[in-house]
């Protein structure tokens, strides 16, 4: 009678062991790639509203229809078709542009 022997586990080969590691190298840089971006989407998203003074004095009659901004600067669209380019630091008015 034969003694039943025990089912042997397959050998890992040298190929597939190698695999294996690449595999998990790889799982870890995708999951250290998707925190960077998150990170990097959190930092550029972060509250960095550009800041305005509360009051913009406008030459009289002159009303507001839009407003840009620089880096150190600010411009204000009027309503009589002109752009008063302010200082942001002084808000002092810098230059005036007439639209034709």
């Amino acid at each position: 009678m034969t003694v039943p022997s025990e089912p042997q586990e397959p050998q890992e080969t040298p190929q597939l062991r190698l695999l294996r590691r690449m595999v998990m190298a790889l799982t870890a840089v995708m999951i250290g790639g998707v925190l960077v971006t998150f990170a990097l989407i959190v930092i550029r998203l972060s509250d960095r509203t550009p800041t305005l003074p509360d009051q913009i004095e406008l030459p009289d009659g002159a009303r507001a229809q839009a407003l840009t901004i620089g880096n150190n600067w600010y411009a204000v669209v009027t309503d009589d078709q002109r752009i008063l380019i302010f200082d942001k630091t002084t808000g002092r008015l810098r230059q005036e542009v007439a639209v034709e």
